[in-house]
């Protein structure tokens, strides 16, 4: 028996023999330019190619994995047809290049610039760039994908997996993935867990290619890979794996359920999206709200700053779609590890404490009212509320209130029609927040904690480097009793306080949430029906707040 350890990234028991992926590499071999003119024309019908094969995808992803899926092709598109992108292939045309070189020659730069980002999240989007490359050149040179040339259902093994790919294998021959790299956040990851398909990532030189055929068991939560289990282990897989479709069963059963505890304390399970395409899931899985918007996607996928109307069509097709529900949309986050170059914002040694998310708004007034027109517009057609980030004073409460004032005068001025009762609320992210929480929460409705953030300026330790694992605790007893400072300075001024960072899915701290007083935790779609079954077997009132003791 083989034992290995990677990341898991979407969780799940199977058993099954290895197969590795079987890719069609496109490799332009030196040649001489066709001319300008026939090389451009080349380019441009790949490109169209290309356009069409990704509107075909992004059909088939919203058909078999959803709107969000489908988003990962659209982005692809968008990448496409990027302004910036194609005049760096034109750029190499002009200087003699094939079509194929210049591709080459595009995607490597825009990739390379995209992995020597410090956000994980843009570091994983590098592997989007090839993957288009990829497509172009493969379109430009007549190759066609690969596959799985197996049998029966098996555990596919690669290096790594672009989107494209995993959509276009046949799911029907497929029990879980397990790639040398990746991460989390890897649309390998993301889609598998779209899909419910296991999926373990990061196991580097231990996944090695002449592991092909021999049998596997692989758990997608712990990240463990059993190669030729002996029969302790095999036993145990398969009580983990019955267990799984035990669990499986339970949560269909929480769908339309009250999220209350044992003794009647309720609690708003509600859901963070990043784009309008994630409602569908929060709906699927009987999310009872949305408690982080993350307009931010709206500035990271646009060339220049984005229209009110362009602002105000997505608010709105996100509030309509809720139908009553409350919608709590962040204001735009921009900066630390979210940089957008048309902000053209100075270079900052150490960004995650310089001009980011409201100190940017307030900077910009102009950025800020047309965000804020957007969206008190949007609440004419649902339950919107407005959340500031990154707030350390009063004064800057006060500051975004007569922005909002001043908006809705406007509005008032021409006839506009928008909510009057437009709820306003802050999160608290830095340990400022939480000592002056008291002074914060009379002058707002409600408090959002984000607790990534928290956790990093509480620890003083960047959330960003991968060799402070150990060092970035959540679990603190510092994060968890600022946790509590703020739950009381919003229960004695009589708003409601919520988590939307990662930590409201830890099932680990949900006693201690309720112990604390949380009323709010908004998660990931996937995690609202588990959360939702360990609440409705809570007892509130014996809940201790044993761990935030030292």
């Amino acid at each position: 028996m083989i034992l290995m350890q990677g990341q898991g990234v979407s969780k799940g028991v199977v058993q099954g023999p290895i197969y590795f992926y079987r890719r069609a590499e496109a490799s332009p071999a030196p040649a001489a330019a066709a001319g300008l003119e026939e090389e451009k024309r080349r380019l441009e019908e790949a490109r169209e190619k290309s356009m069409d094969q990704l509107s075909a995808l992004a059909d088939k992803a919203r058909e078999e994995a959803g709107d969000e899926a489908a988003m990962l092709f659209e982005t692809h598109a968008m990448f496409v047809e990027d302004e910036d992108f194609c005049d760096c292939m034109n750029a190499a045309l002009e200087e003699g290049c094939t079509a194929e070189q210049a591709a080459e020659t595009a995607g490597e730069q825009f990739a390379a610039m995209l992995a020597a980002m410090d956000d994980a999240y843009m570091q994983a989007r590098a592997a989007d760039i090839k993957d288009v490359t990829r497509r172009i050149l493969n379109n430009l040179m007549g190759v066609t994908e690969g596959g799985i040339d197996w049998e029966e259902p098996v555990i596919l093994a690669a290096d790594d997996l672009a989107p494209s790919e995993t959509l276009q294998l046949d799911k029907s021959k497929i029990l879980g993935f397990i790639t040398q790299g990746g991460s989390g956040s890897s649309h390998t990851a993301i889609l598998a867990r779209t899909m419910g398909i296991p999926a373990i990532c990061g196991l580097g030189d231990q996944l090695k290619a002449e592991l092909n055929g021999r049998m596997a068991c692989i758990d997608g939560e712990t990240g463990k890979v059993a190669m030729d289990p002996d029969d302790i282990t095999l036993a145990a897989f398969q009580a983990k794996l019955e267990k799984q479709q035990e669990m499986k069963t339970l949560m269909e059963t929480m769908k339309g359920q009250e999220d209350v505890t044992l003794d009647g304390r309720h609690m708003m399970v509600y859901c963070n999206i990043g784009s309008p395409e994630d409602v569908a899931a929060v709906l699927s899985n009987d999310g009872q709200g949305i408690g982080l918007f993350r307009s931010e996607f709206l500035y990271l996928a646009a060339s220049d700053y984005p229209t009110e109307e362009e602002q105000f069509k997505a608010y709105k097709e996100v509030a309509s779609a809720m139908e009553g529900k409350r919608v709590v949309i962040r204001t735009l986050d921009i900066g630390a590890d979210k940089q957008v170059d048309y902000f053209e914002m100075q270079k900052e040694e150490n960004p995650a404490l310089g001009v980011r998310a409201i100190r940017i708004c307030l900077n910009r007034p102009e950025v800020f009212r047309t965000q804020l027109r957007a969206l008190y517009r949007a609440s004419a057609y649902g339950k919107v509320a407005i959340m500031f980030p990154m707030i350390t004073s009063v004064w800057e409460v006060k500051e975004c209130k007569r922005a909002c004032q001043k908006v809705m005068a406007e509005l008032d001025k021409e006839g506009i029609p928008y909510s009057k009762d437009t709820e306003l609320g802050i999160m608290i992210e830095t340990p400022a927040s939480v000592l002056v929480a008291e002074e914060l929460a009379r002058e707002v409705d409600f408090f959002s904690v984000g607790t990534n953030d928290l956790t990093q300026y509480t620890l003083a330790c960047d959330r960003q480097a991968n060799d402070l694992g150990k060092f970035f605790d959540p679990h603190h007893p510092a994060v968890l009793r600022a946790l509590k400072i703020a739950a009381d300075a919003a229960h004695k001024a009589g708003i409601w306080i919520g988590i939307c960072g990662e930590l409201g899915a830890d099932l680990t701290l949900l006693e201690t949430f309720l112990a604390i007083g949380i009323d709010e935790l908004s998660v990931s779609p996937a995690s609202v029906l588990p959360l939702r079954a360990e609440i409705r077997k809570s007892i509130a009132k014996t809940c201790t707040l044993e761990k935030l003791e030292c």
